[in-house]
């Protein structure tokens, strides 16, 4: 891999950078690997772990040297840290992220890098409920997704040498404009996330239902909730605030489609649900075919497991 980076900086060592460490030396890199983050808790777990050749207690001292610096921080902590690597970053250095907004990010970060590196954006479409640099493995970006949403003026090397690395971690990668990003996300994760986080809040809300039949007798949609719902949230603080108006537009056409299906309930119009349902089964089966979720029974859990 001639085209490898010397030095990669992790700003921010939770899921999405420890795995990205693990990827890397599984794919045999050779990189010198640094990193920060805020707490102390998180850099004493990640020194115990090895995800960093060294650890810092900032991020200007993490990022002296680096060819490659990975902004790994909840959006809303973005600009902070661009201002602070600043002064420090190398010559010709490419400087990305890894958050789940980017026309947000992009506002946040490019104003505050010198002009002598390249800022192009990221977005990983791989995670777990998990979080926490222990909760990182090397397999997180096999066949999944990196969307890469370069500004208009990018250095094309750059841009072909940030992919490369991409795909080396296991990823497919790809390029959108920013905008155009910040929708197709609101429609594939930010907005279902609200949603499950909805559900999850309404049957903490519902006074028929206790919390013991809530815990006790979950069916698999519902624990299907929970389970996004358990995601970090300050991430998804951050995303709904940087993702508004993306984020409301699919969200009112959301309900168009449920007061539709509100209202066939009431009617009784079974023609229409059993069509609308048999038009949406067709997207399951497209991610199947894509390789992004498996077609196992019983979405791959045992049989004992049901509910």
């Amino acid at each position: 891999m001639s085209e490898q980076f010397e030095h990669v900086a992790l700003i921010g060592l939770g899921l999405i950078a420890s795995s990205i460490s693990h990827a890397m030396r599984r794919a045999g890199m050779t990189a010198r690997i640094t990193g920060t983050a805020r707490s102390a808790t998180t850099r004493g777990k990640a020194r115990k772990l090895g995800i960093c050749d060294q650890v810092f207690d900032t991020a200007a001292d993490a990022v002296r040297g680096a060819d490659l610096v990975i902004l790994a921080v909840p959006v809303g902590a973005m600009a902070a840290v661009a201002k602070e690597i600043a002064p420090v970053l190398e010559q010709g250095a490419i400087v990305t992220d890894v958050g789940s907004v980017k026309r947000a990010v992009i506002s946040a970060v490019k104003p505050a890098l010198p002009e002598h590196v390249h800022f192009i954006p990221g977005h990983p479409l791989a995670g777990t409920e998990q979080s926490g640099p222990e909760a990182g493995f090397a397999s997180l970006y096999d066949n999944r997704w990196c969307i890469l949403t370069p500004e208009p003026d990018t250095d094309e090397g750059a841009l072909t040498k940030l992919a490369a690395f991409w795909k080396a971690l296991g990823a497919n990668v790809d390029t959108m404009d920013a905008d155009h990003h910040d929708l197709v996300l609101a429609v594939t994760s930010h907005a279902p996330h609200l949603i499950a986080y909805t559900m999850v809040g309404v049957a903490d809300d519902l006074g028929r239902v206790t919390e013991s039949e809530v815990v006790n007798y979950s069916a698999a949609g519902f624990r299907d909730f929970t389970r996004i719902a358990a995601s970090d949230p300050t991430m998804w603080r951050d995303v709904f605030l940087n993702n508004k108006d993306a984020t409301l537009e699919i969200l009112g056409r959301f309900t168009e489609e449920l007061f539709a299906l509100q209202r066939a309930i009431r009617t009784g119009d079974g023609e229409h649900l059993h069509d609308y349902f048999t038009r949406t089964r067709a997207i399951r089966r497209g991610i199947i075919e894509a390789g992004q979720d498996t077609d196992a029974p019983n979405f791959g859990r045992d049989e004992e497991d049901d509910g």
